[in-house]
């Protein structure tokens, strides 16, 4: 019996990832950067056995469905190839994100469970490694194996992985609030809206024209510490990748009128002093990206217009973290196991 632990935190992307290549080998179309952040995260666990005589999938307590645990299945596949094992495995995860919808808990889920079965197996694979195994999993997963501004650079199997962006610490002096429009299942999964976009939108030739171009003016933002180029370059780039979905065949988005109005919310702040600007991955939910000098007077306006409880704050989190097994984790006794 093989057994592991990991946590990995979810990542909003600045300049997004938007259309596979590769969707076997999940091969972006474009180079992304991100900020891994600290207020949602993912912890896994996975248990190896011979005992098995199958996968099992977890979630949040309950047991997924056949076709959730067969695109775990297929993770562990390629785990057990490296590793030589032939046994099938019990995996545990616990989302502390809403799943599906939006706010990047397939990048988190993803990423732990590469980290849960490194340290099972014995893998010993280096953060390069390790990033381009949860790309497999999931595109923006690759990312979550670092902390701070992550780039996910384009290329093969080989050569398409995260690296992190040094910034001299500056991703502290940010902060990320998060307005929850609906934390429900979304009607257009990402990858049907990436597949949908490249094959049909008359706009898709045009975000992959500018998108060198964001990401080489977030890169002097970082660079130069300028958070009014940062916020710019993330609104505009979020609304170009929004555009492309609304010219495919046949259109679809994921705004909502509440989107809406939170985003006008933060056109308003920015006109009365507040600097701040929005930014949205494929669901309703509002990101707006700030400093962290200005998080209160900001969340105190925003509170005017939304709940309290739609209103969550984030900073700059870290990478993939082992943790210890415990004697409660569920993959650690036998539930669900078929004998």
């Amino acid at each position: 019996m093989y057994k592991g632990k990991a946590r990995a935190y979810t990542n909003i992307a600045l300049i997004k990832y938007w259309g596979k290549e590769n969707e076997t080998l999940i091969l972006p179309m474009n180079n992304s950067l991100s900020l891994t952040l600290d207020a949602f995260y993912t912890e896994t666990s996975v248990t190896f056995s011979e005992e098995y005589t199958q996968d099992r999938f977890f979630l949040d307590g309950k047991q997924q469905s056949e076709a959730a645990t067969k695109k775990i299945s297929a993770f562990l596949d390629l785990v057990r190839a490296k590793a030589n094992c032939p046994f099938f495995a019990q995996v545990n995860s616990r989302n502390f994100v809403p799943t599906a919808a939006g706010l990047a808990s397939s990048a988190s889920g993803l990423a732990a469970l590469a980290g849960a079965c490194n340290a099972a197996l014995d893998l010993q694979l280096s953060q390069t490694e390790l990033s381009r195994l949860a790309r497999r999993g999931s595109g923006s997963a690759c990312r979550s194996i670092f902390g701070g501004f992550v780039e996910w650079h384009t290329g093969d199997d080989d050569t398409s992985y995260a690296t992190p962006i040094a910034s001299e610490g500056w991703e502290k002096e940010l902060s990320m609030l998060f307005i929850l429009i609906n934390d429900k299942e979304k009607d257009v999964s990402s990858r049907d809206g990436m597949r949908r976009t490249v094959e049909t939108s008359s706009y898709y030739s045009g975000w992959l024209e500018s998108t060198p171009q964001d990401l080489k003016k977030l890169k002097q933002a970082i660079r130069e510490k300028d958070f009014q180029l940062l916020g710019e370059t993330t609104e505009a780039n979020a609304l170009k990748m929004h555009a492309t979905t609304m010219a495919a065949t046949p259109p679809f988005t994921y705004w909502s009128p509440e989107s809406l109005r939170a985003m006008d919310c933060v056109r308003s702040l920015r006109q009365k002093g507040l600097a701040c600007y929005f930014t949205m991955d494929a669901g309703p939910n509002v990101k707006v990206l700030c400093q962290r000098k200005n998080e209160e007077a900001i969340l105190t306006q925003l509170k005017k217009d939304f709940h309290p409880e739609q209103l969550i704050v984030a900073h700059a989190g870290q990478g993939l973290v082992d943790l210890p097994m415990t004697v409660t984790d569920p993959s650690m006794t036998n539930e669900g196991v078929s004998k």
